[in-house]
């Protein structure tokens, strides 16, 4: 039987991690995680980090550790200037992309397996997946709950949702869309619905149908 390979994915602050949080620990699914393997790339002293100090200098090293990044100010300058965003992209997701085949290597024998990637069809990584869901919610949402998680402001939060490819364009590219305009309890159940009907043709079930 060939194993299930969910991509989760999702706008930043849409609810990627919480999905991935109720498919590890309530549905015990081993989940590979590319913001994990992004921030292990740039561990003090790898190559990455290494190259990312040669091109920024100080104003992206942490004073307390010479070879550590300060990630707050490298996101700074990606987020705001395509050019070297897409420079560290080119520099990283080769190595996110490399962890990811090394555990599938390893998890050859799960039935499934999540790989929770934020930036799964702009890095092109759907391609490791046999299907993939995306997790959704209004731009307006998204926006107000970013402002709020990194209690960053209006201006800011936007740059960052820019620096993705935007939810329309997802939703005509994921084969699943959770519904993430709703509470806990109603994620949940869309979550045990997808995992357990991955063929179901009236997707997605409306919120006001869900327990």
């Amino acid at each position: 039987m060939a194993q299930r390979r969910i991509g989760l994915t999702g706008g930043i602050a849409t609810g990627k991690s919480s999905v991935g949080r109720l498919l590890e620990s309530l549905h015990q699914l081993p989940l590979l995680d590319a913001d994990c393997y992004a921030r292990e790339a740039l561990a003090p002293g790898s190559a990455a980090s290494q190259a990312v100090l040669a091109r920024y200098g100080p104003a992206v090293q942490t004073p307390a550790e010479p070879q550590g990044l300060d990630r707050k100010a490298l996101g700074a300058i990606v987020f705001n200037d395509p050019a070297e965003r897409r420079w560290l992209e080119q520099l990283i997701h080769p190595l996110v992309r490399q962890r990811f085949d090394q555990e599938l290597q390893q998890l050859n024998a799960a039935a499934t397996v999540v790989l929770m990637v934020p930036l799964l069809f702009e890095g092109g990584l759907e391609a490791l997946c046999s299907e993939t869901w995306l997790v959704d919610c209004d731009e307006q949402q998204q926006l107000q709950r970013l402002i709020a998680r990194d209690q960053c402001t209006p201006a800011q939060a936007q740059a960052r949702i820019q620096a993705q490819w935007p939810l329309a364009r997802k939703r005509t590219l994921a084969d699943r869309l959770i519904n993430n305009r709703g509470g806990p309890e109603q994620l949940a159940a869309q979550v045990e619905v997808a995992l357990l009907r991955p063929s179901d043709s009236d997707w997605p079930p409306p919120l006001e149908l869900l327990p």
